[in-house]
């Protein structure tokens, strides 16, 4: 029986990654909401869960889990039996932390910072936002150009670790028209039993740069 908390934001893509694996896994979790906005996740109660203070921190048991990925995989190795989320295939495991580094590197730099700097008004290079969020989906709407999935023939870790922030890139002034295989895996991930979508904000698609 376990007894799992998610400690996370809703607006979050971060945190979204982890309740929409939580909810295709068929995991029910207790969803705490930390507020970020008055600063809980710097205080001493939240940094004994993450000493990093960010969101989301999966709580298992009394086991603290911090950072988004390292909770995809830390789900997928204890709560899917079957592994087809984390195959056991090294090759394959290799390709889907390739996606992982995707995800935590151009994606995050990329769409999710310009939705970042629309959303939350941060002050963060907006136009570099755009040149490089460009540059990744565009390889990633070459890389699915025949195939369904970012790094297995079915959904694994890799798609749950990339939807969140591509999929809110219009509320950052991205337009995803650009990208239709882009747009068709995004359709294919919402169609997975279990699916659970993360609010919308301000699109700002008349941004021009």
């Amino acid at each position: 029986m376990n007894n799992l908390k998610l400690y996370g934001f809703e607006l979050s893509g971060h945190s979204h990654r982890a309740s929409v694996f939580l909810s295709l896994l068929g995991l029910k979790a207790k969803i705490i909401q930390v507020d970020l906005a008055s600063g809980e996740h710097k205080q001493a109660d939240f940094l004994a869960k993450n000493s990093f203070g960010q969101v989301p921190v999966l709580e298992d048991n009394g086991q603290f889990i911090a950072d988004s990925n390292a909770i995809l995989l830390y789900l997928a190795t204890t709560y899917d039996p079957s592994r087809q989320w984390y195959p056991e295939s090294p090759q394959q495991q290799a390709e889907i932390q390739r996606f992982l580094s995707t995800a935590a590197g151009p994606v995050a730099f990329g769409p999710a910072r310009a939705r970042i700097k629309h959303v939350f008004n941060h002050e963060l290079d907006l136009v570099q936002a755009h040149q490089v969020s460009e540059q990744i989906l565009t390889a990633l709407n070459a890389h699915l150009a025949k195939r369904d999935w970012l790094a297995a023939k079915h959904a694994t870790i890799a798609d749950v670790a990339n939807y969140s922030y591509i999929a809110h890139a219009p509320e950052g002034g991205i337009d995803l028209n650009l990208y239709p295989n882009v747009q068709a895996w995004l359709n294919r991930f919402e169609q997975l039993p279990g699916f659970v979508a993360m609010p919308k904000t301000y699109v700002a698609l008349q941004t021009k740069l």
